[in-house]
């Protein structure tokens, strides 16, 4: 099958809502790597995120295996072992108390809302405000919450009580009403630009004030990627409810709504559920992921994104005409572009190096946290020959 042939089957069959890469279609995968007919491609942004543990992991593929074998979907009505030794790994690495497994990112970011509202409802506490320039998901909730004219448009109207702010217009706008804000600690399709202190402080103290649950979104900074489990605890805040996703599924689809046993506690039986959350497959591979964090794989991202970072702001302070800030921590990372970055990006996967553009003038990289110190030397070496031209 060419790959034009699959192009024309695609157009007639799938709604067209993504820009495929122009890499053909891909016949097969390992570690780093994405094969196409065309050739072989180093991933940089990992699934966008979600292949913690790279392709064809074999602890992966064989934790998947032996799941199979038991059974693939049981539904939430029954006790399911692969569910809790996954709860029981992020309760312990994370310091929280408990754990609701959904299918997604945006899925995780509606049933915090759910919570946060159901949790404040007996003090008629029931707005949530999300933070400028964030991403929070496609569901009505999520677009509610953000301010980016192309996700919302076409849209309206949105959710009543739920709406988007500027960090400085917070303090005015939060009230006895309010049940929670919302933030990205790093955030992803917004540039890769981390949370001023100023605006920790300020959560804080209306955290203390009024009683407003913090809702942590890490669906793209959790789960090791910055080289602590989640990214907020590098800036001594101290969420009610976080929202994970990506790699907590080890490459097959699960979000997570992670809480104290304060908040947890206004979900009763029946109030909130799901039917595929939680899948037996999805956790088993999960599990393997945060395995490989308990054996040290944080303190690998934390050297290798060291030397990393420590090269890129070589290659900015020598084009400072091309290269701007470089942001992010441990292995989510974000260059800045004075110049037009698609030229770039496209000059790159010519290359066989993947990344993507955010944030209009961002180039994202979200490697693998299994890549290797070579794979990384190989995308400087090409980025620095790009630039160069």
């Amino acid at each position: 099958m060419t790959d034009a042939s699959l192009a024309e089957r695609e157009s007639a069959a799938l709604f067209h809502t993504y820009d495929r890469l122009a890499i053909g279609a891909v016949t097969h995968t390992e570690g780093c790597t994405i094969y196409t007919e065309k050739g072989a491609y180093l991933d940089l942004i990992s699934g966008l995120g979600v292949n913690a543990l790279g392709y064809s992991h074999p602890g992966v593929i064989r934790a998947i295996e032996e799941q199979a074998h038991k059974y693939l979907h049981l539904s939430n009505l029954y006790l399911q072992e692969p569910q809790i030794v996954l709860a029981e790994k992020i309760k312990k690495l994370s310091g929280y108390d408990k754990v609701f497994f959904c299918n997604s990112g945006t899925e995780a970011v509606e049933g915090a809302i759910k919570l946060a509202r159901k949790f404040g409802a007996p003090a008629g506490k029931y707005e949530v405000f999300g933070l400028e320039n964030a991403f929070h998901g496609r569901t009505y909730g999520a677009l509610s919450l953000m301010d980016k004219l192309k996700y919302r448009e076409g849209f309206s109207p949105l959710v009543e009580g739920i709406r988007c702010t500027s960090p400085d217009a917070l303090e005015s706008v939060v009230s006895e009403r309010t049940a929670a804000i919302i933030l990205e600690v790093i955030q992803g399709e917004g540039g890769i630009k981390v949370v001023s202190a100023q605006t920790v402080a300020l959560l804080k103290t209306l955290q203390e004030r009024y009683g407003v649950l913090i809702i942590a979104d890490e669906i793209q900074s959790g789960i090791g990627r910055t080289g602590t489990f989640f990214a907020f605890e590098k800036l001594g805040l101290k969420p009610d409810i976080i929202v994970s996703a990506k790699a907590v599924g080890g490459g097959l689809p699960l979000g997570a709504i992670i809480s104290t046993d304060r908040v947890a506690a206004a979900f009763t039986p029946g109030v909130h559920g799901t039917t595929f959350g939680g899948n037996a497959l999805s956790c088993v591979a999960g599990a393997v992921v945060l395995e490989e964090i308990e054996n040290g794989l944080m303190d690998r991202i934390n050297e290798l994104s060291s030397w990393f970072f420590g090269r890129l702001n070589e290659l900015k302070a020598r084009f400072p005409k091309t290269i701007g800030e470089v942001r992010g921590a441990g292995l989510m990372i974000g260059i800045e572009c004075v110049i037009d970055p698609k030229p770039i990006h496209k000059a790159l996967l010519d290359r066989g190096i993947i990344t993507n553009v955010t944030a209009t003038n961002v180039i994202r990289l979200l490697p693998p946290l299994v890549v290797t110190k070579e794979e990384l030397e190989s995308f400087l070496e090409a980025f620095e020959a790009v630039v160069e031209q």
